[in-house]
Order: C-alpha cells, then sequence, then structure tokens
C-alpha cells in the first residue's frame, strides 16, 4: 500500500504543487512566443476543479478567462502599436501575418532547420520587411530599406512589451489560483 493511500491529502499536496509547475510552464509560455501558455493555466486549474470541486476554483478561472481576453488583445495592441509608431503600412502587417503562418508550417527557405518555434520567431520579421519593402516602390532603395528594418524593429519592440505584459497578467493568474486555493490544501 503506498504512502498516497493511507493519507490522500498527501497525494493532493502533491498533486497542487505539480500543478502550479504547470502553471509557471505556462506563464514562461506567456513569456516566449511559440509556446502554449493559457491552455496550461486553465488546465491545471480545471484538473484542481476536478479533483477538489468547481466552486473552489470559480474565481480563479474567471480571473484567468479575463486575462486570457486581455493578454491576447494586448499582445496584439503592442506590436500594432510598434508598427504603427514607425509608420508601416498595412502591406507591413498582412506579410507579418503570412510570415508567422509560413515560419510556422516551416515554408521560410531560409529557415530549413529549427521548426516551428524558429519560424513562429522571424516568419512574423521577414514577412513585415517583405511587405514594407514591396509597398514602398515609389522611395530609392536605400530608404525604403530602412523604413522596411524600421518596421522589423517595430515588430520586435511591440512584440517584446506584448509578451512582458502577457507574462504579468499570466503571474497575476497564478497568483490568484494560488490566493483563493491555498486555505483548501490539506482539507
Amino acid at each position: 500500500m503506498s504512502l498516497i493511500a493511507l493519507n490522500p491529502g498527501i497525494g493532493d499536496d502533491v498533486l497542487y504543487w505539480f500543478l502550479i509547475a504547470v502553471m509557471m510552464v505556462g506563464v514562461l509560455g506567456a513569456l516566449l512566443p511559440g509556446l502554449p501558455s493559457s491552455i496550461f493555466i486553465v488546465g491545471a486549474i480545471l484538473v484542481w476543479g476536478a479533483v477538489k470541486g468547481f466552486s473552489v476554483v470559480t474565481i480563479p478561472l474567471v480571473v484567468t478567462l479575463i486575462v486570457l481576453l486581455l493578454s491576447t488583445g494586448v499582445e496584439l495592441l503592442a506590436t500594432y502599436w510598434g508598427v504603427k509608431k514607425l509608420g508601416a503600412s498595412n502591406w507591413s502587417q498582412i506579410g507579418s501575418l503570412i510570415g508567422l503562418f509560413a515560419g510556422f508550417f516551416g515554408l521560410l527557405p531560409a529557415l530549413p532547420i529549427g521548426g516551428p518555434l524558429i519560424g513562429i520567431l522571424f516568419g512574423p520579421i521577414v514577412g513585415a520587411f517583405i511587405g514594407e519593402f514591396l509597398y514602398r516602390k515609389e522611395m530609392e532603395l536605400s530608404a525604403r530599406l530602412q523604413l522596411s528594418l524600421k518596421v522589423c524593429i517595430g515588430i520586435v519592440v511591440g512584440s517584446i512589451v506584448g509578451n512582458v505584459i502577457k507574462t504579468i497578467l499570466a503571474l497575476a493568474a497564478v497568483g490568484t489560483f494560488i490566493y483563493v486555493t491555498w486555505p483548501t490544501l490539506g482539507t
């Protein structure tokens, strides 16, 4: 007979800390593009709700779902702001989306290795550069290259700002879960 079978509270404690670790992987995923974040946090909350009852996790689940919506909006707005601040056209945004999908599916010839993570990181940047470069046909070559490069910098800065805010929001969701569920641990 195992120790967990003798004392079910120990199994709950182990599960609780395992779920906290899973949530922290989700927080890390919020910081690093291309890694899932919210699915880990919501999934861990749902598992704890299935074990302890969903009334225990109602507040953390609602907070986490609100955080997910906010973080998605913040990420999109931060990238949009970063690009628009530098005078980018809609072509660069379209190119960025095309680059994201092409990078994810490994269709960028410059990135034959590294998988979808590398493609997700560099695809939008390459796509935005190409989109802006194609749109600015009336400019001379050096000015086109400079503006296209500025757009890429705007995407990188906007993405970094968005990911940092997303990470803070993910930490708030995990903190809410711990704050609400900690008193129920061991019961």
